[in-house]
């Protein structure tokens, strides 16, 4: 009887144990939902700058008064897709300066305690699904250039 009660007592911790992780683990999230969750948090962290058609601040190519760059569109206008997504991913979680190792002053915050990972790849995913064909097959060319796929 105690040996039937000490396994069943470890079984069920077991179980609690196995649910507490997979709570503080989620799996990635992926197709759909991912563009989902991708296009609420760009809407939320990324618009109000970036603009709600992915459009960038006026005059982007352009220092304004602070000496700073406006934030650059994430359309086919834009240099986003020329960068492979490793980079777009550490500069969205780590900012510009810290991810590159340069002196660069920007006024696009690191994401690193704002959003999670997954978050992070959820919006670049939202992003590129806004390309046209081209543009994508173009990233695609990069990645593997810089060996992310």
């Amino acid at each position: 009887m105690r040996k039937s009660f000490a396994i069943l007592a470890s079984a069920s911790v077991l179980a609690l144990m196995a649910t507490a992780a997979a709570a503080q683990n989620p799996p990635p999230i992926s197709g759909q939902q991912e563009l989902s969750v991708g296009a609420r948090v760009y809407a939320k962290s990324c618009a109000s700058c970036h603009g709600a058609n992915l459009e960038g601040q006026p005059n982007w190519r352009q220092r304004n008064e602070n000496g700073r760059l406006p934030a650059p569109p994430h359309n086919v206008r834009g240099h986003t897709w020329h960068h492979d997504d490793e980079t777009l991913f550490g500069i969205t979680k780590l900012g510009t300066a810290e991810f590159t190792g340069l002196d660069i002053e920007s006024d696009m915050p690191a994401f690193k305690d704002i959003l999670s990972d997954d978050d992070i790849r959820a919006v670049l995913t939202y992003i590129k699904s806004r390309w046209s064909d081209r543009i994508r097959q173009r990233q695609d060319s990069i990645n593997r250039r810089a060996g992310n796929r």
